[in-house]
This record gives structure tokens, C-alpha cells and sequence, in this order.
């Protein structure tokens, strides 16, 4: 995950003000970069953001915090949120954060017992190692080098329907080849590149994701009954977010206790300010966020 992929904020314009985001698909993980100084500005635009990543249900979420002014700590209450979040997740994600060991951000999160939801790192190499050795075995297919044709989506429609025979998932077959049909269909129309779909279980969910090669996020789709709107209307949530070598959309469908299908209806209202951010982390969409939008149901 070596890709920069900046958004500039609205934030203090004083310095370099940014959040980047990155996702690897082979390992589920998710890097996030936060640059500038810690304000309520910056602080609504990181919540959005990290719900947004925990949206995509990711196995780790790595956070630069290098490049963050944060001299009095007040960010603390962000990343103890953070850590609560990704326990919540089903199965549990990793979060590392890494930032200076003598900075008073630092300090103050040792002292209130961080660590025992997150682990701190001086480096980012030394967070990527640590983490990487701790990820969870997943199961996870993958379809390589689909071609850039009409054809690749029925294919991935058909390997969609042998995933969910080998995980026991039938309630998901239908759904699933729908959803996947019309990824791999906007990859074909709009990036024309080879793709990968990978297909894993996360929680009780099948998670979707096509890889391409163009950097370009999609559009906000207009309609609900085809396309990335037909993707909105049935998938539990679904996103689009950089890689290092193009972009990977993704998708994950959910039954719900009844046996029943998560469909989306729509984005849930948006944090108000600061207060809101700082207070907890839910893994659904708000604004749309400076590193890549989505959007769910809960």
C-alpha cells in the first residue's frame, strides 16, 4: 500500500491539512493517514472517515499519525473510540496506531490503557509487521484476470454461486450474483482494465470486492434499479476506496436473524460536530467522507 491518494479538508489551512487512505484486498487491510492540526474540523472529518473504513469491515485498520499537530493530545478521545469499534466488529479487526513514542499523544493513551484494544508502533513499517503477523485466518476465493468484457460479469456471477455453496451461504446466492454482476459491469464499462474479485466471509456476511485498475472512485449512483444504484438498493453497505495500483469497489451482503436479506434504504443522518465524533464510532456512513464515501444500513 504505497499509493497516495490525498483529499485536501476544510479544515486549518495552515500546513499540510489532509487525510490519504489506502486499502490492500489481498489482506483485508486498511491504512489511513492523518495530516495537519487537530481541530473540530478535522476531528468530524476523521470520524467520518473511520466509519466509513470500519464500514468495509476490514481484518486492520493502520493509522499514520505522523503527520498529525496534536500537541495537547486532544485527539486521545478519537482513538480510544476507534479501538471500541473495532472490537464491535464481528469477527473483531486489528487497529495499530503509529506516531512518535515520546509525543504527548503517546503518553496520554499508555497511561489511560490503550493498549489493551490497540497497539502503538514508532514506525509505520513496524505497525505494518506487527499487524500483518496477528491477522485471522479468512476465508476468501478470488477470481483473477477477469477481462475487461460483458462476459467477465456472468462469470463472477458464477463464482459468487460456488463461494456461497462452500461456505453454506445459499440465502445469499441470488443477491450476491446480482451485486457482483454490476460491479465487474462498471469495471468493464468505466475502467477497462483486467480485474480481481475476491469473495470472503465477514461475520455472517458475504463481502464482494472487484479490483482495477484506475484510480478514478465512482460516481454517486442516480438510479436505483441498475448499476452502482442497484448495488446501493441491495447490498448491507458497499464503498469504493484507492489501492496502490487502481481502486477496489466493494460490497457485502448480509441476512438478517430472520433469514431475511440486509438491503440498503438509504444514508442514516450525519454527525452534527465534534462532540458527536469524539463520542463513539459506529461502523455507518455520515457525510461524505474526505477519504472515499459509501453507504448502509444498520
Amino acid at each position: 500500500m504505497e499509493a497516495d491518494h490525498s483529499y485536501p479538508t476544510d479544515g486549518d489551512h495552515h500546513g499540510d491539512v489532509r487525510l490519504s487512505v489506502a486499502a490492500d484486498p489481498d489482506t483485508a487491510m486498511i491504512e489511513l493517514e492523518v495530516r495537519g492540526r487537530w481541530n473540530r474540523r478535522l476531528s468530524l472529518d476523521v470520524y467520518c472517515a473511520l466509519r466509513d473504513c470500519l464500514a468495509e469491515h476490514p481484518l486492520a485498520l493502520i493509522i499514520d499519525l505522523h503527520g498529525l499537530i496534536d500537541a495537547d493530545a486532544g485527539s486521545t478521545p478519537m482513538w480510544l473510540a476507534a479501538g471500541q469499534a473495532v472490537r464491535r466488529l464481528r469477527p473483531p479487526a486489528l487497529l495499530a496506531l503509529s506516531m512518535p513514542p515520546t509525543r504527548q499523544l503517546a503518553s496520554r493513551m499508555r497511561r489511560l490503557g490503550a493498549v489493551q484494544f490497540l497497539s502503538l508502533h514508532p514506525t509505520m513499517q513496524q505497525a505494518r509487521d506487527a499487524t500483518a503477523g496477528k491477522l485471522p485466518a479468512l476465508d476468501r476465493l478470488q477470481l483473477w484476470r477477469l477481462r475487461p468484457d460483458p462476459g467477465s460479469a456472468a462469470v463472477a456471477g458464477d463464482a459468487v454461486a460456488v463461494a456461497c455453496a462452500a461456505w453454506n451461504l445459499p440465502e445469499l446466492v441470488e443477491p450476491g450474483r446480482q451485486i457482483v454482476g454490476e460491479l465487474v459491469a462498471n469495471a468493464v464499462a468505466h475502467a477497462g482494465t483486467d480485474m480481481t474479485l475476491t469473495m470472503s466471509v465477514r461475520g455472517r456476511g458475504l463481502h464482494l470486492a472487484v479490483h482495477d485498475g484506475d484510480q478514478r472512485l465512482p460516481a454517486t449512483p442516480a438510479a436505483a434499479d441498475r448499476g452502482l444504484g442497484l448495488v446501493e438498493s441491495r447490498a448491507s453497505a458497499w464503498g469504493a476506496m484507492p489501492t496502490r495500483d487502481g481502486k477496489v469497489v466493494w460490497a457485502l451482503v448480509r441476512p438478517r436473524p430472520d433469514g431475511s436479506i440486509h438491503y440498503a434504504a438509504g444514508r442514516p443522518p450525519t454527525a452534527s460536530g465534534a462532540e458527536q465524533s469524539s463520542a463513539e464510532i459506529h461502523s455507518r456512513p455520515g457525510a461524505d467522507s474526505p477519504a472515499r464515501w459509501w453507504r448502509s444500513s444498520q
